[in-house]
Parts: C-alpha cells; sequence; structure tokens
C-alpha cells in the first residue's frame, strides 16, 4: 500500500513537471470593421483546437494566451464573416483583425440642413421658431396658441395648467418683452390666461430670446418674444378661415398692385356670449343678461417704392370683455318700482406702426420705424332704483363707479444694419419714446 502510494505521487510529479515545463505564448490585438475601422465590441476569439477563447473589451482589444503549438484562431462577431486563421505558435504574437460585414443594404442618401455652430453664433439662447411648425402642434379648443407652443422648449414653463403665461428661467410674465412687429405689447392673454392674443393665421415667425438680450431691445429680466407678422401675397388673392369650438378666424390677403403692393387681414372672434345667452338669460329671476367675448384684428400693408425703398403699415386691435345688465320691476296699483344693476370689465391693446426700410449701398441697411401702443383697463359698475306713476318717472336714484387704467407708448427708432465683410455684422441706431 506504501509502495503504491509512492508510485502515484512521482507519476504526479511527473506530469505537472511536463505541462510546467511546456512553453505558452500569447495572441494579443484589435478586432475591428474592415469598411471603417470601427472597433467590434465583444467580438469572439478562440482556439478551435484547444476550445479556449476571450472577448474583446470596450476598445475591440484581445488577448489569448495558449500552449505552443498549431491553433486554429477564429473570430466571429454578429452580422460579419467569420475568419479562421491556422498557424503555429512558436512566439507571441500580434495581430489586427479586419472584420467584412456579411449584409449588404442598398445605399441611403440623407439630406439635412446645414446647423450654424453654437460658437460662430453672437448671439446665445435664441430660439427661432417657423410659423408653419407651430402650426402643426396640438391645438387646445381648436385654437392654435403661439405661447403654449413655446411652453414646451427648455427653461420655459405655464404658471398653470391651460394658462399662457410665459415663465423663462423662473422669471415672471411681467419680466418679458414682447414685440408684435417691433411694438410692445403689455397684455399677451385672452379669457384670463387660457389663449394669447396672437392670430397664428396672421404670423409669419416667432423668436425667442432667453439671455444676453441685444442692446437694440432695452433689456428685459426674463426673455423677449419677437413675433413678426405675415406681409401678405403680392402674386395672387388668397383667403383661409376657421371655425373652433369657441372661435372662429378669417384671414384675407393678396395683391393691390402686383408685385408691388400687397395687404394681410386677419380677423378672429370667441361666441362664448352668444352660445350661452340662453341658458344665462334663464337664470335671472328679471330681465337680465350677462356674457363674455374677446377679438383680435390683425391688419398689414406694404408698398415698395422703388428698388432701395420699402413702406410698412400694420396695426393691431383686440380686447376682451365682460358684462352684465339685470332688470327688475314690481308694481303696487298704478305704481311702479324698478331697479337696474349693471357693470362691466374691459382690457385690450391697440398698436400701431410705420415703418420705412432704405438701402444706401450693398453694406449697408437702415430701419426707420414710428410706434403707437395703448393698453386699457376699464371697470364700470352702476346701479339705479326709480319710481313711476302712470308711466311718468316720480322718483329716480343712480350710482356709477368707473375705474379705469392703461399705458401709452409714443416711440421712434432708427435701425442700421452695415456688413463690410462677410466676418462681421455691425448694427447700430437710436431709440426714443415718449411712455
Amino acid at each position: 500500500m506504501k509502495r503504491a502510494f509512492t508510485l502515484a505521487l512521482i507519476l504526479l510529479l511527473l506530469f505537472a513537471s511536463r505541462h510546467a515545463t511546456a512553453q505558452q505564448f500569447t495572441i494579443s490585438g484589435y478586432v475591428t470593421d474592415g469598411a471603417t475601422g470601427e472597433a467590434l465590441i465583444g467580438a469572439n476569439v478562440y482556439d478551435f483546437r484547444t476550445l479556449k477563447g476571450t472577448t474583446t473589451n470596450t476598445y475591440g482589444f484581445f488577448s489569448l494566451t495558449l500552449p505552443s503549438d498549431t491553433v486554429v484562431f477564429t473570430v466571429s462577431y454578429v452580422g460579419y464573416h467569420t475568419v479562421n486563421l491556422p498557424f503555429v505558435l512558436d512566439r507571441d504574437t500580434a495581430m489586427a483583425v479586419g472584420l467584412r460585414s456579411m449584409l449588404t443594404l442598398k445605399e441611403v442618401e440623407v439630406r439635412a440642413d446645414k446647423v450654424t455652430r453654437i460658437e460662430e453664433q453672437t448671439q446665445m439662447s435664441t430660439i427661432n421658431i417657423p410659423i408653419q411648425q407651430i402650426q402643426k402642434l396640438p391645438a387646445f379648443m381648436g385654437e392654435v396658441d403661439v405661447l403654449k407652443v413655446l411652453q414646451l422648449l427648455p427653461g420655459v414653463q405655464s404658471g398653470s395648467e391651460g394658462s399662457s403665461g410665459l415663465y423663462v428661467r423662473g422669471g415672471s410674465p411681467d419680466q418679458n418683452l414682447i414685440l408684435l412687429d417691433g411694438v410692445p405689447v403689455y397684455n399677451v392673454t385672452h379669457l384670463f390666461g387660457f389663449f394669447s392674443v396672437f392670430n397664428s393665421d396672421a404670423i409669419n415667425n416667432v423668436q425667442l430670446i432667453k439671455g444676453g438680450f441685444p442692446a437694440r431691445y432695452g433689456g428685459r429680466l426674463s426673455s423677449v418674444l419677437e413675433i413678426n407678422m405675415k406681409e401678405g401675397n403680392m402674386k395672387e388673392f388668397k383667403g383661409a378661415g376657421s371655425l373652433g369650438i369657441i372661435a372662429s378666424r378669417l384671414t384675407l390677403e393678396g395683391p393691390i398692385i402686383k408685385d408691388k403692393a400687397s395687404f394681410i387681414i386677419s380677423a378672429r372672434r370667441t361666441y362664448i356670449d352668444i352660445l350661452a345667452k340662453p341658458i344665462i338669460k334663464a337664470s335671472f329671476p328679471g330681465d337680465g343678461d350677462a356674457g363674455y367675448y374677446f377679438y383680435d384684428l390683425n391688419g398689414k400693408v406694404n408698398y415698395r417704392l422703388g428698388k432701395k425703398d420699402r413702406l410698412y403699415l400694420s396695426a393691431y386691435a383686440g380686447d376682451d370683455r365682460f358684462f352684465f345688465r339685470e332688470k327688475q320691476e314690481f308694481g303696487h296699483g298704478s305704481t311702479i318700482y324698478g331697479s337696474e344693476y349693471s357693470g362691466g370689465l374691459d382690457w385690450g391693446n391697440l398698436t400701431a406702426v410705420l415703418r420705412w426700410n432704405h438701402q444706401f449701398n450693398q453694406k449697408l441697411f437702415s430701419n426707420l420705424t414710428l410706434n403707437y401702443t395703448k393698453y386699457t383697463f376699464n371697470t364700470r359698475i352702476a346701479f339705479r332704483e326709480y319710481t313711476k306713476d302712470q308711466g311718468s318717472t316720480i322718483e329716480d336714484f343712480t350710482f356709477a363707479l368707473r375705474y379705469f387704467s392703461g399705458i401709452r407708448d409714443w416711440s421712434t427708432r432708427v435701425d442700421f444694419d452695415w456688413l463690410p465683410n462677410p466676418d462681421h455684422y455691425v448694427k447700430f441706431g437710436a431709440n426714443a419714446i415718449w411712455h
């Protein structure tokens, strides 16, 4: 028994010494796409004879150590032809294996507009939104709202659900400068904030600047929103309209003088007051009425005075109006006692701008404008009691209260654009305002 154990130990030592003295060498390298040179991550590398293998790392690198002998070196990857490389491994070997794709696809041509690199822009935090893109987005109650589209942009939030207010990078709505054809608009919402005053049918382009405002805007704490109206079709007459759940729109545009002068006029009005009128009248105990509606009216005319001169005249008017009225009468014999109670709440904007463009030469362009903008807020309440006898008024008492506030601006400005060479764009000008 002791001799058998000794013999087994000797045989084990001889076997171990044989394998310990056997030479081993390493195969290392990279596996790439043969067509592009892109590293193939997780490619299989193995030897068919010893059935030992490994995989490539994140950079396509592999390393496999095998005994010195004939090896059948195999590299495979999903979607590529497998490569078999039989050779005698008698030294450390470095190699680069390029695999050919086994999938042949038809040529696909992808075209895209060149994107301006941010480091090549002088104006940061600026987003331009064509009106065609705005009109493709879902409408709220049949109305495409410019301000609601802007709320989808990064850094812009709405104050509350359904509201059209803009909170840009933490600022409040009154910290935004909102311009319509270069004229400030102080109230930009209808229906207590659910809709904006901007009719999408009359808008050409929208630009939002969230930071680094150019000096020509005069400065704001939160953002600058510049909205430009369409100029009107100079080739042919066109019209468009729509019927929504709460409002309808109609837009007409066309040439006044073909290729020389054109116009556009766009109107929008709600009919909430008309739809709700029967219900409201039925709820009053006496003779009464109440309602609410808003409207917008945009108009623009442009005229080409010559090759270097152009004249524009544009205007906007919009109002929100809430009203109520109640009247009651009761009689005692020939005497009639009556009372009337009425009131309302109105607010709205009025803007107008006259613009003259002139080109001095191929490098200098000017723009002279005269602007007017007005915002009004009006509250009124009236109460009346009267007594009539046989059709004649014998007593009459009336009490009325009106609260009015508003803003009016008259301003003029001249802007110059000077382009001395393709690498420079210079803007300068002056502005005066009576507020």
